[in-house]
């Protein structure tokens, strides 16, 4: 029996743990902070005076040296795969033009001349104009094998002429359903593909992923997030083959962190799709690992803006695509939608435009009709566009809105790819965060790594100040909609616990109060006490899940960004 002692600092229990407006605005900034833990075996014993009554004879006396303890964050949307992947080809996500990562491409075709396949993400896609990369531009770099590169979004390709001729991809090739292949003007692809429909004529010639590369992958996702803090994420994207991943993982003492999967439904084959699903999930419990569920669906209700996907209610400016993707359409949504919920997973929605977010919540009101009460926690996660009429109906429906903070910014990407397609009144209307909180409905926190930062520490300084890296603008872009802290410090803890079920199992996790599980984060500083701007360079000096320190040694990782 091993016991540890922690004190010298700031112990902050976290927000309130019941759904709705508890979760939604985190605990009173007024509640007085504790100042001791004592944890047992991995489990939360006692906090503040008793802690303190019961602290002789400790076997580890933690001194926080001014610091903060809180629960660890969860992270309520991510890709830890796709995340940990991108060290296995070349380095593209640091390159800030088009000349950097063909450069990058070829140096890694050089020194890698036997991979028959060069693939890799992720490359910034406001690098090119409307986001179009051409084909030959790759050429340059490398001719005579594949080359198949991911963008941000994770919804883009850019390929050269190679892999489109190993695909089959030419003038010919009818617009696949669900997905788009940009030409040029004599009807050849120019080399993007983008969407599933596009993207899976590539993806079908692709060698597979190794078990082992996916194993290592995982591993290095751990390390990125527990050296941030983070020890519990929704893997917002999981296919079969990533399944025999994490469960060889479970089975093999390789899993570093709590993960929960959310299974891909795709429109094209969901009815054969969901036995397996069941079938997965079952093979999860039977690993018996406390870390491991798979107790979700993962639906993609639209595209994204930056590729004129996104489903809106309004046309884009451009006209483009008009109204943008409807990737099932409202009634077959709504059935898959009821099959999951019956089936007794929770489901998880991208919506990004404001038309997906109301046939993601028309889905859900229709499940519940159907299949009547349960606590199911529904998610729509993104909601970057929220019509008014829809506001408050997260709360009545019980739908958390799992949101992505940092996107909440006037960056390259909203500057030069998001308002010139939503012109400015319907730019200014989104990511509305503190509306959403207010209305009573539960705001949780997720960064979708890799598309953007994993880290918590870049979310909550946006979530709070509706600033960029330069502090612009001053007073916080659309300021109406910028969370207290404490109330993102709850987004990014108690809410996603909240997300997760956490309190269901024997050793909850979310909060500080006795019989929880020790998973917990020391910061050097309180975050609530410090300009959001400097929340990024706060030290975090552990993180421990279970009560077992499990940050590594070195400051940062190879992963990004």
């Amino acid at each position: 029996m091993t016991t540890m002692f922690f004190h010298g600092g700031t112990v902050w229990t976290g927000g309130d743990a019941g759904a709705g407006p508890g979760v939604a605005t985190g605990a009173d900034p007024a509640a007085p902070s504790e100042r001791a833990l004592l944890v047992r075996d991995g489990v939360i014993v006692a906090v503040g005076t008793d802690a303190e009554h019961a602290a002789s004879g400790a076997d580890l006396v933690v001194d926080l040296g001014g610091g903060f303890l809180m629960p660890s964050f969860g992270d309520g949307h991510a890709h830890p795969l796709f995340g940990g992947m991108e060290d296995e080809g070349p380095d593209i996500r640091s390159a800030d033009s088009v000349a950097g990562i063909v450069a990058a491409v070829r140096r890694y075709a050089d020194e890698h001349p036997d991979e028959e396949w060069i693939t890799g993400a992720s490359y910034d896609g406001s690098l090119a104009e409307d986001g179009l990369f051409d084909a030959r531009w790759l050429d340059d770099a490398v001719a005579d094998r594949p080359v198949v590169l991911r963008a941000w979004d994770y919804h883009t390709v850019w390929c050269n002429s190679r892999a489109l001729e190993l695909a089959g991809i030419d003038a010919g090739t009818p617009e696949p359903e669900l997905g788009e292949i940009p030409r040029r003007a004599d009807g050849t692809p120019l080399g993007t593909l983008r969407e599933w429909g596009a993207v899976d004529l590539v993806s079908a010639v692709m060698p597979p992923r190794s078990l082992e590369q996916g194993l290592r992958a995982l591993e290095r996702a751990g390390r990125y997030y527990l050296d941030r803090g983070v020890t519990w994420v929704q893997d917002a994207w999981v296919e079969p083959a990533d399944v025999d991943v994490y469960v060889a993982a479970a089975e093999s003492g390789r899993l570093p962190l709590r993960c929960n999967l959310a299974l891909y439904a795709d429109p094209r084959r969901f009815a054969a799709q969901l036995p397996g699903m069941v079938a997965a999930r079952d093979r999860v419990v039977a690993t018996g690992s406390p870390l491991l569920t798979a107790n979700t669906v993962k639906f993609f209700a639209d595209g994204v803006v930056e590729n004129e996907t996104g489903a809106l209610l309004e046309p884009y400016c451009s006209g483009l695509h008009s109204h943008g993707m409807s990737v099932w359409g409202a009634e077959r949504l709504a059935e898959a939608v009821r099959a999951a919920d019956a089936a007794g997973f929770q489901v998880h929605i991208h919506a990004i435009g404001d038309a997906a977010v109301r046939q993601a919540l028309d889905a859900i009101e229709q499940a519940v009709a159907a299949n009547g009460p349960r606590d199911r926690r529904p998610v729509i996660a993104h909601a970057q566009l929220v019509d008014d009429a829809d506001l408050d109906r997260f709360a009545a429906l019980g739908v958390i809105a799992n949101m992505q903070p940092l996107w909440a910014q006037l960056d390259a990407l909203m500057n030069v790819l998001t308002v010139p397609r939503l012109g400015q009144e319907r730019s200014d209307r989104q990511y509305r965060m503190q509306s959403i909180a207010r209305s009573g409905a539960t705001l949780a926190f997720g960064s979708d790594w890799p598309v953007s930062s994993g880290d918590p520490r870049d979310g909550l300084a946006v979530a709070a100040s509706r600033r960029n890296d330069d502090g612009e603008p001053a007073g916080g872009w659309t300021p109406h909609e910028i969370v207290p802290m404490h109330a993102a410090l709850a987004a990014y803890t108690t809410a996603v616990a909240h997300q997760a079920f956490a309190e269901q199992g024997t050793a909850p996790w979310g909060r500080i109060v006795p019989g929880a599980s020790a998973d917990l984060v020391h910061l050097a500083r309180d975050p609530r006490e410090v300009d959001p701007h400097d929340l990024p360079v706060i030290e975090i000096r552990q993180t421990y899940l279970r009560g077992i320190p499990r940050r590594s040694s070195e400051r940062s990782v190879a992963l990004h960004p």
